[in-house]
């Protein structure tokens, strides 16, 4: 049995074809963070035939099954990434939409002292940076 076989049977998940196909490309995709549009082109590329509502679903289930993280960054539009159980925060350029994934010790451990000083124990939280480079 495929390794994308039994991440699906362990979500819950049924394995299908276009889920299969769907978590194939997430794992091989250079890019972390693909738009249902993104998936759905690097989907045509590939020859492979499945709908545009059915990536938006998809994904969807993947979300809730726990497979995938929804972002909403600047734009209003949604990426996904794959859930690979690490903790890491993110800087999206607002020139290039480039998106840049980072660990900081030191962030992590400040966000926990504030939420205790304000009387809070930090169950979670999403760091964006909206971030462009600096001219040289």
């Amino acid at each position: 049995m495929s390794n994308e076989n039994q991440e699906l049977r362990k979500a819950g998940l049924k394995v299908t074809l276009p889920r299969v196909k769907i978590l194939q490309l997430l794992e091989s995709a250079s890019e972390q963070h693909l738009s249902a549009e993104d998936v759905y082109k690097m989907l045509l590329e590939a020859g492979e035939d499945v709908g545009l509502a059915t990536v938006y679903r998809v994904l969807t289930q993947f979300e809730a099954a726990g497979l995938v993280i929804r972002h909403n960054f600047d734009g209003g539009h949604s990426v996904f990434e794959l859930d690979r159980g690490d903790h890491h925060d993110h800087m999206v350029c607002t020139d290039t939409g480039q998106v840049i994934e980072f660990h900081n010790e030191q962030i992590e451990e400040l966000q926990h002292q504030i939420a205790e000083e304000h009387g809070y124990e930090l169950t979670g939280h999403s760091l964006v940076l909206y971030v462009k480079k600096k001219d040289s």
